[in-house]
């Protein structure tokens, strides 16, 4: 079950597996891009387009030029998350996100716990070449259209 909050915001639930953790019983810390990597592909899909399809025509891919994060509480097996996103700036080529995972707790204020939060800095970049280029006009205008 994915959803907008609000016109800048997307989430999705992720639970965690065995192949998830590590051999202390919590969750590999780089797993945890691989789930926000998740959220933006679902985001991106959510929006109209898919990375595939985007990969052929036009050509275009975007990749991670830089990740800050924070590891706050850790996740364990069996532990039902969300993921979710926040788009912050986009430019011409680029797109900045604030992404988190936070897990259900009825005993502090909000509801949630916040085990992970991160900027991620994201480049469209021409797939062949590898070279940057600029966000394709018809996704470009859907991605201002959320800011």
């Amino acid at each position: 079950m994915k959803h907008l909050q609000k016109p800048n915001a997307f989430t999705i639930p992720v639970r965690i597996y065995y192949e998830d953790t590590d051999a202390g019983g919590v969750v590999y810390y780089a797993n945890y891009l691989k789930f926000f990597e998740r959220c933006r592909t679902e985001w991106l899909r959510e929006i109209g387009h898919q990375q595939g399809d985007l990969l052929r025509d036009p050509g275009i891919a975007f990749v991670v030029r830089s990740v800050s994060i924070e590891y706050l509480k850790p996740a364990r097996l069996d532990d039902q998350l969300v993921v979710g996103l926040e788009v912050v700036k986009i430019s011409r080529a680029q797109i900045f996100f604030r992404q988190h995972i936070r897990r259900a707790n009825v005993g502090v204020a909000g509801g949630w716990d916040e085990l992970v939060s991160a900027t991620i800095h994201i480049v469209c970049v021409n797939a062949a070449r590898m070279k940057t280029t600029s966000i394709p006009a018809i996704l470009r205008t859907k991605l201002e259209a959320l800011q």
